[in-house]
Formats: C-alpha cells, structure tokens, sequence
C-alpha cells in the first residue's frame, strides 16, 4: 500500500499522540486518579485513533484496496466493511 508522504506522516502523528496518551491514562490509574479525568482521556484516546483511521479513509482507502485490473477499483462492499469497522 502506497500512500501520499504527508498522509503517512499525519497518521504517525497522530497515532504517536494517542500512544502517548495511553501512557498517560496507565500513569493515571496507577496514581489512583478520579475516574472522570480518566474517562477524559480515554475519550481523547479514542478520538485520536479515530481521526488517524478516518485521515487514512479520506486520503484514499480506495487505494487500499484496489484490484489489479486496468481500472483499479475498490470493491464496494470491501469499503463499506472498514469504514464501519472504525464507526
């Protein structure tokens, strides 16, 4: 899979933010912190993850999963299953 460099590097971003985050949301529990700023930050967790799958689906899934044939289309049903996969 192939896709554009500025692409790549957002997603890494992003994906390096939420590891980041996790580490944070261990140290918390592990610091006996309330439960609602650790609910915070496992809401921000998820909504990094999220971006960084649907940054990857806006910047071309279709590329993902094209086909050999001359046209290069992405089977329909393929797409639907792994944008619903992040839903």
């Amino acid at each position: 899979m192939e896709l554009n460099e500025d692409v790549v590097a957002d997603v890494r971003k992003r994906l390096r933010r939420a590891q980041g985050q996790v580490g944070g949301l261990i140290q918390m529990m592990e610091d006996g912190r309330d439960c609602r700023d650790v609910i915070i930050q496992l809401a921000a967790v998820s909504r990094a993850l999220d971006r960084a799958g649907f940054r990857l689906i806006a910047s071309g899934l279709q590329q993902c999963l094209s086909d050999d044939s001359a046209q290069g289309t992405a089977d329909r049903e393929q797409l639907e299953k792994l944008f619903l996969a992040l839903a």
